[in-house]
């Protein structure tokens, strides 16, 4: 955690921070969040300490498989049924309203 005699961020910054941003703070959030915002840095420089040279880049930490089932056709043939419960169809195919005018 940083200290408020020597702070990693200073109020200044954060405050310069927030104008970029557009931000109004008041002096009590400049004051909260300048702390807040050091403890991130600072938090942020321990992971960056960290010696990772052996660990392999990784997506997600377990070893996850594909756990969908194979994409292969089936016998189910509901076209039939699908199409009795249409309101309108035509030709084996739903029948719908035209949407840029008749066809040709």
């Amino acid at each position: 955690m940083t200290s408020p005699e020597n702070p990693r961020l200073s109020r200044e910054d954060v405050a310069h921070v927030a104008d970029l941003a557009r931000l109004a703070l008041t002096d009590d959030e400049l004051d909260a969040f300048t702390g807040q915002l050091a403890d991130v840095l600072d938090h942020a420089a321990d992971l960056d300490a960290l010696d990772l040279d052996d660990v392999p880049p990784m997506a997600n930490p377990f070893p996850l498989v594909n756990v969908l089932r194979a994409d292969e056709p089936g016998n189910d043939d509901v076209r039939a049924e699908v199409l009795a419960a249409a309101p309108s169809v035509e030709d084996g195919r739903f029948r719908v309203p035209p949407v840029l005018g008749e066809a040709p």
